[in-house]
């Protein structure tokens, strides 16, 4: 976890002038890619059954996932070295996978193993399909898509309250169509709350300060409930203890790249009454559609068994409310190709601060003609 690098202003500080995307020369934010350097979701453990297939992506790339009979996970680029027909279509044969079409078999290094018709003398072609470092953690299957030299030594994001005994983990696989920044705004910049006011009533945030890094940003806000009706949800979270309480909660929110992190701490609590750890993957070569993969990991409360009569109106809570953040990222979205440029006028230096990050550690989306004639090429075995 990186140290922050310089404090940024608490909200008595004053706001610099407002830096329009737009303008000024500043890099559009939405035309910068996720770096691939780092272990990204690419499916829920459980969608992947053994000896069967899963068709993933990743920032426009096709990849194959497959479970051998081990029960261990390959990930293969999604295109057959021989005609480029999906992989994914393929069937699954003890640790090899083979092609639908013509029945061509790779391992899970992506090295052919059989072509049955191969006429005798003749030598297999040399070249497989680029295989995936794969790792298999948190009930999620992450593939690291960039150099597989680094994949050794980048670590996995650390989740100790995924296996304790203390909290039960919800797991969230949602396709949102918007660029990944939207995401990362959207829960940093609680100020967004008057969105959910017919599901958490009235809420009041404030922001106690931040800090901000190379790598990070992380806000601290107090939440104070301060009138209207509450979903049932969010009421059963504050019946069985954990948060919603009319007495004030504090939530820290960071974006440590390229992950995203929530803590719920109850106002006199020594730990968080939930926490919530969330990707945003990019599908398309452009971008402009992701998806979140979340894990909400909630502390039990003192009563045996009340987590889990709660655990459906917990749900349901959670779904409206993603719902209805996903209703305003996709206007961002819908409103920046009417423009094809960025022209919100952001005075949030939170958010301006998380726009520097994720500029600064991306990489340029590179237009798909652009990309042709680069002659870019994944290496194969």
């Amino acid at each position: 976890m990186t140290e922050p690098q310089s404090a940024s202003s608490s909200p008595a500080s004053p706001v610099s002038p407002v830096r329009a995307d737009h303008s000024g020369g500043v890099p559009d934010l939405r035309r910068t890619g996720i770096h691939p350097d780092f272990w990204y979701p690419v499916a829920v453990s459980g969608s992947v059954r053994k000896k069967s297939t899963f068709a993933a992506n990743f920032a426009g790339e096709r990849i194959a996932l497959y479970r051998g009979e081990s029960g261990a996970v390959h990930a293969l680029e999604d295109r057959c070295a021989h005609r480029q027909v999906p992989l994914s279509m393929g069937v699954v044969e003890g640790e090899t996978l083979r092609c639908c079409y013509h029945a061509w078999a790779y391992r899970g290094n992506g090295r052919i193993s059989q072509i049955p018709y191969l006429p005798k003398g003749v030598d297999r072609p040399p070249r497989g399909v680029h295989a995936y470092p794969v790792r298999e953690a948190y009930g999620l299957v992450f593939v690291f898509p960039g150099d597989p030299a680094k994949a050794a030594t980048t670590p996995l994001p650390d989740l100790p309250e995924f296996a304790s005994p203390r909290h039960k983990t919800m797991t969230f696989s949602r396709t949102v169509h918007c660029h990944y920044s939207f995401m990362h705004e959207n829960l940093l910049d609680m100020n967004h709350q008057f969105l959910h006011r017919g599901i958490l009533g009235k809420i009041q945030p404030k922001l106690l300060g931040y800090e901000t890094g190379p790598q990070f940003v992380e806000a601290r806000y107090l939440f104070t409930h301060v009138g209207g009706k509450k979903d049932r949800g969010a009421g059963m979270l504050a019946a069985e203890g954990i948060g919603g309480s009319k007495s004030p909660d504090v939530i820290t929110i960071r974006t440590q790249y390229p992950y995203q992190t929530l803590r719920l701490v109850a106002e006199g609590a020594e730990h968080p009454a939930f926490s919530l750890w969330v990707a945003y993957v990019p599908e398309d070569a452009e971008q402009r559609t992701n998806h979140a993969y979340g894990l909400l990991m909630i502390e039990k409360p003192p009563i045996p068994g009340a987590l889990h009569i709660a655990w459906p109106f917990i749900r349901r809570f959670t779904e409206r409310v993603f719902a209805e953040d996903r209703t305003a990222v996709e206007a961002e979205q819908r409103a920046w190709d009417e423009q094809r440029q960025d022209r919100n006028q952001e005075i949030f230096p939170v958010i301006r601060d998380v726009r520097d990050v994720l500029r600064a550690n991306g990489t340029p989306i590179l237009p798909a003609a652009a990309l042709a004639d680069s002659g870019f090429s994944r290496p194969c075995p």
